[in-house]
């Protein structure tokens, strides 16, 4: 099993790169309101701050700063991309290993 390391300091700053799995869709910037829409609502019940972020047809740079006490990125980030990937329709072909993880074929992991 791979295991991967993570910062985890509550209240700190962190840089991410999240991708589309199809580097050739653009659905992020096709879709930008909605994208902004499943940000402020997870950033509504889980807050945290938007240093930065810029929005590309395939991908998304951002630099967020963390509340004190709290480091869990990870959830925010899930709970972003599960909320535009349950409003986007489903025109993706899914991978029998994606359909086992009920995961849309949106997103790139890791």
């Amino acid at each position: 099993m791979m295991r991967y390391r993570r910062a985890d300091v509550a209240g700190a700053t962190y840089f991410f790169t999240v991708n589309l799995l199809d580097r050739q869709e653009s659905l992020l910037t096709d879709h930008i309101s909605l994208l902004r829409r499943c940000m402020r609502s997870v950033k509504q019940r889980h807050p945290f701050y938007i240093d930065a972020m810029v929005i590309l047809p395939d991908h998304i740079h951002a630099l967020w700063t963390m509340p004190d006490g709290d480091a869990n990125f990870s959830k925010r980030w899930m709970l972003i991309k599960s909320a535009f990937s349950r409003a986007l329709a489903k025109t993706e072909p899914l991978k029998p290993s994606r359909v086992l993880k009920r995961e849309r074929g949106i997103w790139q992991r890791r």
